[in-house]
């Protein structure tokens, strides 16, 4: 695409989010609508599938050879614990934990009791569970996760002399999204590859013209450019850590709010 970011700078009025809705009235989102007046609709893009059991026993992986469980998602906790039900496994007291966020920690106490367990949390980032992952290197760790994820966990462990074991517990598909063919955002917000990789899974022809693509993280951009769309809003920024703030900084100069 030749067309230049700062050409289509047309007015926004609607926003859909690549996401399920939030639960919190006082979601960022929530306020960005209400601050511009706009119309922001949620959808997620991507659904997440449970492996069947049998095909978790194809991988021959023995859950309580492990001493740690590494944990990037509050959908790799259900579905590691779904896996362990149906294989009536119950875990020990000494198994470790580590998880990216306190939110995943936190989100641990709907299957153990976390107070008594060993449990070691990252800020928010991949790098700051690697950071803590290198003060434990003596560990066998179980990494469960989707059959399509970020590479930044694994190489880390890999290159530097880990023991560890992917377990692929869940599947990320496209959602079905057939009742949006006729229906048009200024924007479209994404968050990772495969909500890119939905988008033309249900749309094959679609064709970008007016819409303004936002996403999230520099994997997710290159997502958007090597799709041959142009990315016009691109969060983080140093002056925009979120989403929304990226969406605010781009809605005023579109907008012609001063």
């Amino acid at each position: 695409m030749n067309e230049n970011v700062n050409d289509r700078m047309r007015k926004v009025k609607s926003i859909l989010v690549t996401q399920e809705a939030p639960t919190d009235q006082n979601s960022p989102y929530l306020k960005l609508a209400e601050k511009f007046n706009l119309k922001i609709d949620f959808r997620p893009f991507i659904e997440v599938q449970p492996v069947p059991i049998k095909e978790f026993r194809k991988q021959k992986i023995e859950i309580l050879n492990y001493t740690a469980i590494i944990f990037t998602s509050r959908h790799a906790v259900d579905h590691f614990f779904h896996i362990c039900r149906e294989l009536k496994i119950e875990m020990p007291a000494d198994m470790k934990y580590f998880c990216i966020s306190e939110q995943t920690s936190n989100y641990l106490q709907k299957y153990i009791v976390i107070r008594k367990r060993k449990i070691f949390t990252g800020l928010k980032t991949a790098q700051d569970l690697l950071e803590i992952l290198k003060k434990h290197k003596n560990e066998k760790y179980l990494f469960p996760c989707s059959d399509i994820r970020k590479n930044d966990i694994p190489d880390f462990l890999r290159e530097n002399g880990f023991d560890f074991t992917e377990a692929i517990m869940y599947h990320t598909v496209a959602s079905n999204l057939s009742d949006l063919e006729n229906v048009f955002y200024d924007v479209l917000a994404f968050f990772s590859p495969s909500g890119i990789n939905s988008l033309f899974v249900n749309f094959p022809d679609f064709k970008q013209n007016n819409t303004r693509i936002a996403a999230f993280g520099p994997t997710t951009a290159k997502a958007v450019t090597d799709a041959g769309l142009l990315l016009d809003i691109e969060a983080p920024l140093p002056n925009a850590p979120s989403m929304t703030g990226a969406l605010e900084l781009y809605i005023k100069k579109a907008n012609g709010i001063k």
